[in-house]
């Protein structure tokens, strides 16, 4: 019996993460959305363009996280963990919408900053429950 509890306990942390990686990516594709048009709007230069993008997956992240760990242990590794699997799932996203793949050393700074911000989000996030 104490087996499978333990299964159910692990579905539901694994259940939390893919639920915040989907709203943390339909955030991410809104705003990303909102920022071209605002770059198109206001002639934003080109160089603002990959600031705006690490606020943009960094806030993804954040509302990801926000909204889908509810369970009350362990909310810095399951941020860690969603911030990883989020720079990667955007990166293949975006990189198909692009029309092209490049992983080069940015990509490992896109993941310390991801999983720094996972890390951060999972501790509000399940502080944020406690008190409730």
């Amino acid at each position: 019996m104490a087996h499978r509890q333990k299964v159910e306990k692990d579905r539901g942390y694994i259940f939390e993460i893919v639920k915040a990686n989907i709203i943390a990516l339909i955030f991410a594709l809104l705003a990303v959305l909102l920022s071209a048009l605002a770059v198109k709007l206001f002639n934003i230069s080109d160089g603002a363009i990959p600031i705006i993008n690490q606020v943009i997956k960094t806030l993804a992240i954040f509302v990801g996280c926000i909204f889908s760990l509810k369970k009350p242990t362990n909310g810095w590794l399951r941020g860690i963990v969603c911030g990883f699997i989020f720079v990667w799932i955007s990166y293949v996203v975006f990189s198909l919408l692009d029309g092209k793949f490049n992983v080069g050393l940015s990509m490992l700074n896109d993941c310390v900053l991801g999983m720094v911000a996972g890390m951060i989000s999972g501790i509000i996030s399940v502080n944020i429950r406690k008190r409730k």
